[in-house]
């Protein structure tokens, strides 16, 4: 009893796993198939847009699950197969998956090809001709399971508006691929044209390689255009995309650039009565759903859509000088640069509330910047008088190398007057002796004038004065006034400037003071220093930006006490010294734009670094003079 109970449960289970089974099934929908033949790969603006815009569309209004399955089978599809074998491999793809519901042709050489292979292709499944021209249906009848949604395309109009536009044109160069399609269109084009012969004279680039076509299109005559119809590829065979085409033309042409497909407005065509290629792909997708819901094909007459509404992009309206008042009636003027009162009024009356604002606190403040201004005068007044004193305490200090500097040429000069003299009292001067005897008077005459006129400026008062100067002059000049000094103190001096030009803005007099008193501070502090290795080493080093002048010495070093206060005012570790030489050339770096710093070596000695921004070296007029 228990065994045929058991048999029972498991009999029931079975049959209740059947039932749910059956049910789920029931309740999955049935997925849709629809088989795009596409007549061009990808790069077509029209088949590329199209085709993804009826996707969209199919796939957000189908109630129930959709597969498509796209295969190209115009000529950039597979290049070089028999069509036959073309045919097999659309039949291979349903093998394991149920026939296509619906069968769409996306442009002329699709609905071409499956009209010629009906029969192989799935006879019983309903076929629609989508961006199909209505000359092609006119020329091959619907079947009894065909229908189409087609264009009517009026190239003449775009002509029309060319000439309302531009009516000086005399030359139109239509531009298009090259191959079996693009000979159709000329020969269609040839034929509703003849209108315009009078008129205008048309240019042909199925013939031309892409390089070509826009090397002619940069060089077009006066009063020219361009008509962009498609490409695909060109004379060569070479493929290229819409965009890519569009984009060079638009860079290169001299000529403006018009088109009749919606999805090439805004890549730079002028515009006007535009094939909608967003409602054809609606339309489209709207046919394919009755037809997958059942409704017979020869039941659904979709009359051929139209151009749109006139389009024109401004941009390039304004590149072109075209008047909108030569717009077609109705015309929509897209890419309008915002006028600056609807683009700006909120700014405008937050700035005229701002700008109350702004002059209340501009009139407090005028009153801050007089202060400032003064103030900044008085510290530069003071700037200029600390640095007075500073040169005079500094000139005192090389009073005995001012008076060897000017004894030497003053004595050349008396030794030499006095031989002179003796020759010419003696009978025995000659014009050559006496000519040498005065070049030398000469020339030590110049040195002594230089030697003042160098003295004279250090001790001169001034303010700031900026104005290009070559730096290693200035340092040269510097050494000029110390040497004797340094030769009296056995001071060897190692120079060791860049080879690059090295101008800064700034005053070369006190500059020349700032290196003097390093060099002063650098030879105080190797006083018991071995005379053996008393060096001062002056280097520079020209940046892009700025240059760096260090002076190093072989001294004691700096003190670890005064380290962190070393500029500050009266802090010096001479015995008789001020401690303001420091202090006063940091000052003058600084209102220079420039730094200053200090620190030991770890050989023994201290290095002083003074950084200063660069100059052109263009601007400077001629070096300094150098002693």
């Amino acid at each position: 009893m228990r065994s045929v109970r058991g048999r029972f449960q498991c009999a029931a289970a079975l049959v209740g796993l059947l039932v749910l089974s059956a049910a789920s099934s029931e309740a999955q929908p049935s997925v849709q198939q629809v088989l795009v033949l596409q007549s061009f790969d990808r790069g077509n603006l029209v088949a590329d847009f199209f085709t993804g815009h009826f996707r969209v569309e199919l796939d957000q209004r189908a109630g129930t699950p959709v597969n498509v399955v796209q295969v190209v089978v115009g000529p950039t599809g597979f290049v070089g197969a028999p069509e036959r074998e073309v045919v097999d491999y659309i039949r291979s793809t349903f093998t394991d998956r149920p026939k296509p519901n619906l069968i769409l042709t996306v442009g002329g050489p699709a609905a071409v090809f499956a009209r010629k292979h009906r029969a192989q292709l799935f006879p019983d499944t309903p076929l629609l001709f989508a961006t199909v021209d209505e000359r092609f249906l006119r020329d091959a009848h619907l079947g009894e399971n065909e229908t189409a949604v087609a264009v009517l395309n009026d190239y003449s109009q775009v002509i029309e508006e060319i000439l309302q536009l531009l009516p000086d044109t005399k030359q139109v160069f239509m531009v298009m691929g090259s191959g079996l399609l693009s000979k159709f269109w000329r020969q269609e084009f040839e034929e509703g044209f003849r209108r315009f012969h009078d008129r205008l004279t048309f240019v042909w680039s199925e013939e031309l390689s892409l390089s070509e076509i826009l090397r002619h299109s940069a060089n077009l005559p006066r009063h020219s255009a361009i008509f962009y119809l498609t490409f695909g590829t060109d004379a060569q065979g070479a493929a290229y995309a819409d965009d890519r085409v569009l984009a060079d033309l638009h860079a290169t042409a001299n000529a403006p650039l018009f088109g009749m497909q919606s999805v090439y407005f805004g890549s730079g065509v002028v515009g006007g009565t535009m094939m909608s290629i967003d409602n054809l792909a609606s339309n489209t997708a709207d046919v394919a759903l009755r037809l997958l819901n059942g409704a017979p094909p020869r039941s659904i007459n979709v009359p051929p859509q139209r151009p749109g509404q006139p389009i024109f992009d401004w941009r390039e309206l304004q590149r072109w000088g075209i008047a909108e008042s030569r717009l077609p009636a109705g015309s929509v003027v897209h890419y309008r640069s915002p006028s600056l009162w609807s683009e700006y009024k909120f700014t405008f009356f937050s700035a005229a509330g701002a700008l109350v604002v702004q002059s209340l606190l501009i009139l407090g403040l005028l009153y801050q910047r007089r202060a400032r201004q003064r103030a900044e005068l008085d510290s530069r007044r003071n700037l200029a008088l600390a640095a007075d004193v500073n040169r005079r305490q500094t000139m005192a200090a090389l009073t005995g190398s001012i008076a060897h500097e000017l004894v030497q040429p003053l004595s050349s000069i008396t030794h030499n007057a006095k031989a002179l003299q003796m020759m010419v009292a003696a009978n025995r001067a000659t014009p050559e002796t006496i000519d040498e005897i005065l070049s030398d008077i000469r020339t030590e005459g110049i040195q002594a004038t230089q030697t003042i006129d160098r003295h004279r400026a250090m001790l001169r008062s001034r303010q700031l004065n900026r104005s290009p100067i070559d730096l290693h002059g200035v340092i040269h000049e510097s050494l000029a006034l110390i040497a004797h000094d340094m030769r009296a103190r056995q001071i060897e001096a190692i120079v060791s400037l860049s080879s690059s030009p090295c101008v800064i803005t700034g005053d070369q007099v006190l500059l020349g003071q700032v290196l003097v008193n390093l060099v002063m501070n650098a030879i105080d502090a190797m006083a018991e220093t071995p005379p053996a290795s008393r060096r001062v080493t002056i280097c520079t080093e020209v940046r892009a930006g700025d240059v760096e002048v260090s002076v190093r010495d072989n001294g004691t070093g700096l003190p670890a006490q005064i380290m962190g206060t070393l500029f500050t005012p009266f802090v010096t570790t001479k015995a008789n010294g001020l401690g303001i030489g420091l202090t006063i050339a940091q000052t003058i770096v600084e209102a220079h734009g420039g730094t200053i710093e200090a620190h030991n070596n770890p050989e023994g000695g201290a290095t002083f670094t003074v950084i200063l921004r660069r100059s052109e070296p263009k601007i400077l007029s001629g070096p300094p003079n150098a002693a």
